[in-house]
C-alpha cells in the first residue's frame, strides 16, 4: 500500500522533502516509504544511536544538539518537580518515543502524560509509548524548519494533545499552543503556563534558560577553582 508522502509514482524527492516540512535531504534515513516502527526502535538501540521519527513510511532523524538538550532536559525536570507534589502522571524526555497513531511516531523533547491516558500496567515495558501526550515540549533548533514544525503542531493536535510548548533558545523566547491557531507568544519576561494541563504550574523563561552559558571568570581547564 503507497504511503501519504509517496503515493504519488511522478513525485520528485524535492517533493517529498517539501511534504516533510522541507527538511534537508540528509536528515532523511533508509529505508524510504517502506520504513516501520521497528526499524525507529533499530535506530534508537543501535550502537550509532539516531533519533528518527516515522512519518508515513518515512524515517526523519530529529534536529539536536548539545544546547536543544540542556534545556529540554531543564524543562522536564520542572515538570517532574510539580508532579512530585501533584501525582497527575508521568514525564518523558527527548529518547522517548511516542505513538500518535499507528505509523506515526514522534520524539518530543520532553512531555507529560496523564494517567488517565496511560491503560497499559505494562506501559514501560513497551520501546514505544502507546498513549497521546497531554502536553508535548520542543526545543526548536536551528535546523528546524517553520514548516516542519507547522506540520508536526497539526500532528500533535490531531492526535490529541491539549497543550504545546515551542521554546527558542536564541531569542530565549517561547510560543503557547492551545490548538494549530491558537496561540500565545511569551518573552524572556514572561512564564510558561501550564493552563488546564498542569494547573499552578509556572516557568519562568529566565529560570529555563539560565546555566546555558558559561559563567563569567570560568575558563577552560579551571572549573574547579
Amino acid at each position: 500500500m503507497a504511503t501519504a508522502v509517496l503515493e504519488k509514482p511522478e513525485k520528485t524527492l524535492a517533493d517529498v522533502l517539501h511534504d516533510l516540512g522541507d527538511i534537508p535531504v540528509e536528515r532523511i534515513r533508509f529505508p524510504i516509504g517502506s520504513a516501520t516502527e521497528e526499524d525507529v526502535i533499530r535506530l534508537l538501540d543501535g550502537d550509532d544511536k539516531h533519533l528518527c521519527e516515522l512519518i508515513d513510511g518515512v524515517l526523519v532523524e530529529k534536529d539536536m544538539g548539545v544546547r536543544e538538550s540542556i534545556i529540554g532536559l531543564r524543562c522536564g525536570r520542572y515538570v517532574d518537580a510539580y508532579l512530585e507534589d501533584h501525582d497527575r502522571g508521568i514525564v518523558f524526555g527527548s529518547d522517548g518515543p511516542v505513538r500518535l497513531k499507528r505509523g506515526r511516531i514522534r520524539f518530543p523533547d520532553t512531555g507529560f502524560v496523564a494517567w488517565e491516558r496511560i491503560l497499559d500496567d505494562d506501559y514501560l515495558e513497551h520501546a514505544i509509548l502507546d498513549a497521546v501526550p497531554n502536553l508535548a515540549i520542543e526545543v526548536i533548533s536551528k535546523g528546524n524548519t517553520r514548516r516542519e514544525m507547522e506540520l508536526k503542531l497539526e500532528d500533535y493536535f490531531r492526535a490529541g494533545v491539549q497543550l504545546v510548548w515551542y521554546n527558542y533558545p536564541k531569542t530565549q523566547s517561547a510560543i503557547v499552543y492551545t490548538s494549530p491557531s491558537s496561540k500565545k507568544e511569551i518573552g524572556i519576561d514572561g512564564a510558561l503556563d501550564g493552563g488546564k494541563v498542569l494547573p499552578g504550574f509556572s516557568l519562568p523563561l529566565k529560570k529555563l534558560f539560565a546555566r546555558t552559558r558559561r559563567r563569567n571568570g570560568r575558563q577552560r581547564g579551571n572549573g574547579s577553582k
